[in-house]
């Protein structure tokens, strides 16, 4: 099973993913030297505090600010984290691809309701190359 694999299972609490579009930063073939080449770019999965400060790097976004930002939009996010749905793609012109995406894994807690006590849950944030951050959370390996 890959890094991918294991986080999108839900195998990798401790770990963030990010995926980055080829377009979307510099120095794209080193990224992928730390990662897994897909088709249109790179996902790195990585332990938190790398990976945060990676992400923040690359992007020039504070991680957290990018996710709290991102949650004031839900959209649909691809099963394997490397795109998504853009919730503006009626509303604005241009492509509607996604430029990074940064996720992470909460594990199960049984002592709150709702999507939480039934399992381990994928939050995910992407960045839509019109400029619209956006999210979507939901129960690991189970898309």
């Amino acid at each position: 099973m890959s890094d991918r694999e294991e986080f999108l299972a839900g195998d990798r609490p401790e770990d963030v993913f990010m995926y980055f579009a080829d377009h979307a930063v510099s120095g794209i073939d080193a990224l992928a030297g730390h990662g897994e080449r897909v088709d249109d770019g790179v996902v790195l999965v990585v332990e938190g505090d790398s990976g945060r400060s990676a992400f923040q790097r690359a992007t020039d976004t504070d991680p957290m600010a990018f996710a709290k930002q991102a949650m004031a939009n839900e959209g649909t996010v691809d099963p394997d984290c490397t795109g998504g749905t853009c919730p503006d793609t009626d509303e604005t012109e241009g492509p509607h691809v996604a430029r990074f995406v940064f996720a992470f894994a909460e594990e199960q807690n049984e002592e709150v309701e709702g999507l939480y006590a039934e399992g381990d849950v994928i939050h995910a944030y992407v960045q839509c190359t019109c400029g619209t951050p956006y999210s979507q959370k939901w129960l690991a390996g189970e898309r």
